[in-house]
């Protein structure tokens, strides 16, 4: 398994969770700025990020945006830390592709606890099959990790693809937000039942055709989501 990296200007910060990290056997380097640490992602391809929102040059969400933009990083976990805790930063640091979100001040077991979640979710296994799903222009492959939408391909993060798939091959069955994340995140997840909200709204921006008015992944008022049985 490749390192952790930790993006954070703050030393005292940076060295604290350097130090719990590496004391719970995940190896981990500090970078200080939000430049130095886009190539250094490109570059090494670390096993996770853990992003400080506040950084000199290029912040934390800027960082974010553009590793989730390039189909080489777009599938490297993030858990943003940052001393921003409203909600509304949250869910913004959520629509920017983070896979969590952890407040300062934090305790440092928890933030390991965290790290280790998201590494098992993203090193789980894929469904046993492994054959292409296709519902209606929409073409899911996960031999590949491969999403295309009218044969153009669609840019998914890791979270969001595990997600389509899952309502994909569980088409017609209703599910509801804490169902969701046992199914899709895990059940040692510590993310939030927002956190369904915000994916599902970042998946209906990319394979609907209108967003607000989804025809593929509904909403089923007071109870939660179901994808649509086929016609």
């Amino acid at each position: 398994m490749g390192s952790i990296l930790i993006v954070e200007d703050e030393p005292d910060i940076a060295e604290l969770v350097k130090y719990h990290l590496e004391k719970a056997g995940l190896p981990a380097r500090v970078v200080g700025d939000g430049k130095q640490a886009l190539d250094l992602i490109v570059r090494e391809q670390p096993a996770l990020v853990v992003l400080d929102l506040m950084l000199p040059g290029l912040d934390g969400m800027e960082v974010c945006r553009r590793l989730r933009g390039s189909p080489a990083t777009r599938g490297i976990p993030v858990i943003m830390l940052t001393a921003k805790a409203e909600e509304v930063d949250r869910i913004v640091g959520l629509e920017m592709g983070a896979d969590d979100y952890v407040p300062k001040p934090f305790s440092p077991r928890e933030l390991v606890a965290r790290v280790k979640a998201v590494l098992r979710r993203a090193a789980a296994p894929p469904e046993p099959s492994e054959a292409p799903v296709i519902v209606g222009d929409l073409r899911l492959d996960p031999a590949r990790h491969e999403v295309t939408k009218d044969r153009q391909p669609v840019s998914l993060s890791a979270m969001e693809f595990r997600l389509l798939e899952f309502f994909l091959r569980h088409r017609g069955r209703v599910y509801s937000r804490a169902q969701l994340l046992d199914q899709v995140w895990g059940q040692d997840r510590f993310v939030e039942p927002r956190t369904v909200d915000v994916h599902i709204r970042r998946l209906r921006e990319k394979i609907e055709d209108e967003p607000r008015k989804p025809t593929l992944i509904l909403t089923i008022r007071g109870l939660g989501y179901k994808c649509r049985e086929e016609e």
